[in-house]
């Protein structure tokens, strides 16, 4: 029983870490909940949630990695990706501006159209958005492919060695067995804690700093604007290097 708790905790530091670094996913998950409120960035979380849990079935029947042994089909993959961020991109620099709300009106985003269904179609469209956008990025389809692939494998896993940006410098700090049902499932509870979490932060900030969604907004169009021209560059590499 030690062990299964060890390995589930362990699991859930994994979906934390991977989960929590800056990136096109939290940029989704940040705008939405600045602008529309909690529900609509934790939807779009279990957006980006749902998509790795497609992943993961499809990696243990063995069809992620069908799309590595053809690099055309994953580069036009990658330009997709790279073509919705740029989309969405967009949406969150339109959001800057509408974002500015009155102080009375801060952190009140899931009310606003209640009287005409408006709260459930903006929170649907951030879980629309994040698992589209999920199922073309190029990071998670690489972890899928490699690390990902092997959380039901027996063997080991050094896990904040993963870490994106910090992993090199977090090596050998826990390293856990594979193979274990317990690691898979504190994986998506780390996620599932991340989603809910920081939309909740980000939603009690900004209704003590009035400026947070519009600042957040325009760094979010700058965060997946990078990343669209950076996988957009990526394709066209690909198709034409």
């Amino acid at each position: 029983m030690t062990n299964v708790a060890a390995t589930l905790l362990a699991g859930v530091v994994f979906g934390l870490a991977l989960a929590a670094p800056p990136g096109p996913m939290n940029a989704i998950i940040a705008e939405e909940s600045v602008v529309h409120g909690w529900l609509s960035g934790f939807k779009a979380g279990l957006g980006a949630m749902t998509a790795d849990a497609l992943f993961f079935v499809l990696a243990a029947l063995g069809v992620v990695a069908f799309v590595e042994e053809f690099p055309t089909l994953r580069a036009a993959m990658v330009g997709v990706g790279g073509v919705l961020m740029l989309y969405f991109a967009y949406g969150a620099a339109q959001d800057v501006r509408s974002s500015f709300r009155p102080a009375d009106a801060v952190g009140d985003a899931d009310a606003v159209g209640a009287s005409d269904g408006g709260a459930d179609r903006i929170a649907g469209t951030g879980f629309t958005k994040a698992f589209v956008l999920a199922l073309t990025n190029p990071y998670q389809i690489l972890f899928w492919l490699t690390i990902g692939v092997g959380l039901l494998d027996p063997g080991t896993l050094d896990v904040l060695a993963e870490t994106p940006y910090v992993g090199a410098r977090l090596t050998g700090l826990l390293v856990v067995e594979t193979g274990s049902p317990a690691l898979v499932v504190g994986f998506f509870g780390g996620i599932l804690v991340w989603v809910t979490g920081f939309p909740a932060a980000l939603v009690g900030a900004e209704r003590r700093v009035n400026s947070l969604a519009p600042v957040v907004a325009g760094v979010s169009a700058l965060v997946l604007a990078g990343f669209g021209a950076l996988f957009l560059s990526q394709s066209v590499g690909a198709f034409f290097g």
